[in-house]
């Protein structure tokens, strides 16, 4: 392989996850036609049901702010904000992601060795270095194919509990994702605009065939309330001393955000001593919950009781 070549590719883990594996996405089987495998680069375990956040990619500072905005909203929350890696909505949406520490999930319409966009090679390659994921069912070096979009539109309609729609005007791709999203049935949100602005056709149409409409902050939450459960607050670093023992190893991580058992296990090594990592730290978490300073998020990850 050429250094040019090397350039243009993602850096990171790589893992093909079959079908019927226990790492394999269980929101993916409720498709008629899930994928046999899924080929990744980043963790495996940021593969899990989050908010589906997509638009136009020719998009407006509109459509830009309104991705970012609600896709921020989630990440807050510590839920994966998926999208599928396209210029406009979908990087704004991922972006914002990064930016708030949260995990995202970019899917590919080619295989994860044909960038595409090329452009956003650092993007994705933030989302890798960042705990996220870019995923595909399209082999490693497979060019990505007008029909290969609307197949993996399927996939994030799948991941996403919701989608939201925030800029489509007509046609629009997007259609093709909130049609999957309704055949499983998640739920469609999409952000209302101006009846002149043909930017906002789309997402219009989406609200009036019965798409839940997101018109500011409180309805998005709402929402995510709904699906997830309200989320319990995290405590500012220097507000959590007091909320754990001194010199807890497992509280001091927590204490920088939440995380999952697998991105604690290399904690657990160097803490454990003789006894085996697995099991030191499940007793160290059920500790942490009897005591009442640790507490399971509803996307699975532990972090600090408020």
């Amino acid at each position: 392989m050429t250094d040019i070549a090397r350039d243009l590719k993602i850096r990171g883990p790589r893992f093909e996850v079959q079908r019927g594996s226990s790492r394999y996405p269980k929101a993916l089987l409720r498709l008629a036609h899930p994928p046999e495998v899924l080929f990744g680069i980043g963790s495996v375990e940021a593969l899990r049901e989050g908010v589906a956040v997509i638009g136009a990619r020719k998009a407006t500072s509109y459509g830009i702010g309104c991705a970012s905005r609600f896709a921020r909203l989630a990440a807050r929350r510590g839920l994966v904000v998926v999208s599928g890696g396209a210029r406009g909505c979908d990087a704004a949406a991922h972006r914002a992601a990064l930016e708030e520490g949260a995990p995202t999930i970019v899917f590919f319409g080619g295989g994860c060795d044909e960038v595409y966009p090329k452009e956003h090679l650092p993007l994705f390659q933030d989302v890798v270095d960042q705990g996220g994921v870019v995923v595909s069912e399209q082999p490693w070096d497979c060019p990505p194919l007008p029909y290969m979009f609307r197949e993996r539109n399927r996939l994030i309609a799948a991941m996403g509990r919701c989608v939201l729609v925030v800029e489509a005007g007509l046609p629009s791709g997007t259609f093709s994702t909130a049609d999957e999203a309704l055949a499983i049935g998640r739920d469609v949100l999409a952000v209302p605009g101006a009846i002149t602005a043909k930017t906002s056709a789309g997402a219009n149409r989406l609200i009036s065939q019965g798409a839940v409409p997101i018109v500011d902050d409180e309805g998005f939450e709402d929402v995510l309330d709904a699906l997830f459960g309200a989320p319990p607050t995290r405590p500012a670093a220097g507000e959590a001393a007091g909320l754990f023992p001194a010199g807890n190893p497992v509280a001091a991580a927590l204490s920088a955000g939440p995380r999952t058992l697998e991105e604690l296990r290399d904690l657990a090594a160097s803490c454990c001593g003789a006894i085996d990592p697995s099991t030191w730290l499940l007793q160290a978490v059920a500790q942490g919950e009897l005591e009442g300073w640790c507490v399971r998020q509803p996307d699975g990850r532990f972090g600090l009781r408020g």
